[in-house]
């Protein structure tokens, strides 16, 4: 088996990492996978949610107990911002929409990390911040 590519968008806020946060609260809201009434840190120090995870995913930022740094270089299963010359080399004023993303990632000018991985960066609309895009691959 081979993990599963998939891409969705959250909530801008300026500290990625409060924003990732947010979008893992409001994803657990939406669909909580059988694990009813637990919030993503109690998911987290579940074993059983561990092995779904491990063998299937949700194919969120679910996927990812927390978020690295953009210059870590540590496989997952982590959530990591891209840095600037990562988002430069498919984005080159630096500020990429939501289509540039889709665009990017369709063309594979933008690559999915590898397995139990997930990356993310901000997306603009009329050259403003407007949501996050996160894009992964799930671990099984």
């Amino acid at each position: 088996m081979g993990g599963d590519a998939w891409r969705h968008t959250g909530p801008y806020q300026s500290d990625l990492e409060a924003a990732f946060r947010q979008a893992q609260e409001e994803e657990v809201v939406k669909d909580n996978h059988g694990f009813e009434g637990r919030s993503v840190e109690e998911l987290w120090r579940n074993p059983t949610w561990h092995e779904y995870i491990f063998t299937g995913g949700t194919g969120t930022m679910l996927d990812f107990p927390l978020m690295i740094e953009a210059t870590d270089t540590d496989s997952g299963p982590f959530m990591r911002p891209l840095t600037d010359r990562e988002v430069r080399a498919w984005a080159p004023n630096c500020r990429p929409t939501y289509e540039e993303r889709d665009d990017a990632l369709d063309s594979y000018h933008l690559a999915f990390p590898g397995r139990a991985q997930g990356n993310c960066t901000v997306l603009y609309r009329d050259g403003r911040p407007a949501q996050i895009g996160y894009w992964g691959v799930t671990a099984d």
